[in-house]
């Protein structure tokens, strides 16, 4: 009986042992899923101010209109002539506010011309 009575509270150290692991895991799991999303956007972003830039409007505007305001600080778009736009995005990290690394995509839409009608 007495050798019972000393195992008592072992869960509950071996648990508390393990939830800074825990957090950590699912710290890192979250960060995968931000950087994921960031990687998706950035593609997304740069088709839309693409189709901007192919119709003579702002690619700025276009990229930041399908991007979470999170993701709009730190936007860099280029455009080129022949239509090509890239653009950098800076993936945040989730702790600490500052950011992981940039992703850039690009996409290119043919410039459209003004339909001068009939």
């Amino acid at each position: 009986m007495l050798s019972w009575r000393r195992e008592e509270g072992q869960a509950a150290v071996e648990l508390v042992a393990v939830l800074p692991i825990v957090a950590l895991l699912a710290m890192l799991l979250w960060q995968l899923a931000v950087a994921g999303q960031a990687a998706w956007l950035a593609g997304s972003a740069a088709r839309a101010a693409a189709r901007a830039h192919a119709v003579g409007r702002d690619a700025g505007a276009g990229a930041r209109s399908v991007l979470p305001s999170g993701l709009e600080r730190g936007l860099r778009v280029r455009t080129r002539p022949n239509g090509t736009v890239s653009i950098a995005l800076r993936v945040p990290t989730v702790v600490g506010g500052r950011r992981l690394t940039t992703i850039g995509a690009r996409a290119r839409f043919e410039p459209q011309e003004e339909d001068q009608g009939g």
